[in-house]
């Protein structure tokens, strides 16, 4: 037996029963779904999903245990980084003043206003800070207190009080913005 080839073949064992594939098939989906939550572009959550597994293929201390949570986290990350990313670069076109005018058609004013809405909570979100928004994040997609615990690796007891914190949170720096509508 060869000492130096040893870590190779066990390293090799290891791979072999992780299955990227099947939780790639299994979980995709899910995955891609919360990313366009947050980005509300399907084809950008596609993407961002596909990196969120190349992560995974490539960080082997996430492939040995509760990989379904660190899925959904790095997902939750990856959107909102996206979205933060976004509002820079919102920022400086406009700044420079390189942000195309009237590119839209026009639209009725309820869609119009629910548009500037939806804009101003990703906003807001993206200057949460990081648990906070991912709090808030996975509350609106459903999930019940213990999957948000196990998701963010929380105390399931704390995830109330956590969650409360960050819609106060929220509510605070939207209404500095924004003020009372």
């Amino acid at each position: 037996m060869n000492p130096a080839t040893e870590p190779l073949s066990q390293a090799n064992s290891k791979r072999e029963t992780f299955c990227i594939e099947a939780i790639f098939r299994e979980q995709y989906p899910r995955v891609a779904r919360i990313i366009a939550r947050v980005v509300r572009d399907h084809a950008r959550a596609e993407e961002l999903a596909v990196e969120v597994f190349l992560k995974l293929w490539r960080n082997p201390k996430a492939q040995r245990y509760r990989v379904e949570a660190w899925l959904y986290r790095v997902a939750l990350r990856m959107g909102l980084d996206e979205l933060r990313s976004r509002s820079r670069r919102w920022r400086y076109e406009t700044f420079f003043g390189l942000l195309a005018r009237n590119v839209s058609p026009a639209t009725p004013e309820q869609i119009h206003r629910a548009s500037e809405e939806q804009d101003r909570v990703r906003l807001v979100l993206s200057l949460l800070k990081s648990r906070q928004a991912e709090l808030l994040v996975l509350c609106s997609h459903g999930s019940r207190y213990g999957e948000i615990a196990s998701i963010l690796d929380l105390n399931p007891a704390s995830v109330g009080t956590l969650l409360a914190r960050a819609q106060q949170a929220f509510r605070k720096e939207y209404t500095r913005r924004y003020g009372l509508e």
